[in-house]
């Protein structure tokens, strides 16, 4: 592709950046240890959650900050949901999430409606996330930030590191005072 098709095209699908990759792991600290300690990138945030889709399923969502804002994201679950989730066929929890605004989400939102296209769209409190799989089951989710996003931001990196060691001891407790009621899962078209 050449400079110039590359320029026209930039900026036009209102997906900026790489909001996150995420994927399961066995050990939160052994992955910790590993990509804040050997690779270098920091842990910024720890959240500890209560499944909505998957009823008694407790897991740990860690992110780790790239210089443009993107992150790398690991879950681990809760026994004995964390084989299922690291080697099942259900693992929304494998996917990338890109950054969008809230027209940007909406619009994707409304041409996936007009196919009858399966996705879902959840409200986490600190991100709204619409979820939809490729034809060839590449996990997508389209990430929008809340405008509060950087009182989150602070008071996670202020807390990544205790929140994580509290989950692993056994603390399944959830810390996201942001996330709106249970019902906060839309499947579309709908179940």
């Amino acid at each position: 592709m050449s400079d110039t098709r590359t320029t026209a095209v930039r900026g036009r699908t209102g997906l900026g950046r790489l909001h996150h990759a995420a994927t399961p792991v066995y050990d939160q600290e052994v992955n910790r240890h590993f990509i804040e300690d050997l690779i270098g990138l920091p842990l910024t945030a720890t959240w500890c959650e209560e499944s909505v889709t998957t009823p008694g399923m407790t897991f740990c969502h860690t992110f780790y900050e790239l210089d443009d804002g993107g992150a790398l994201a690991f879950f681990q679950m809760s026994a004995p949901h964390d084989r299922e989730f690291l080697i099942g066929e259900t693992n929304r929890y494998n996917h990338v999430a890109l950054h969008a605004d809230t027209d940007t989400q909406e619009a994707i939102h409304q041409r996936l409606l007009a196919e009858d296209y399966p996705h879902l769209i959840q409200d986490h409190g600190y991100v709204k996330s619409l979820y939809v799989t490729s034809p060839d089951g590449l996990e997508i989710e389209i990430a929008v930030d809340p405008p509060n996003v950087e009182e989150i931001r602070q008071k996670r990196a202020s807390d990544a590191r205790g929140e994580l060691a509290r989950w692993l001891a056994g603390d399944h407790t959830t810390n996201n005072d942001w996330r709106p009621p249970a019902h906060s899962v839309t499947h579309y078209p709908a179940r």
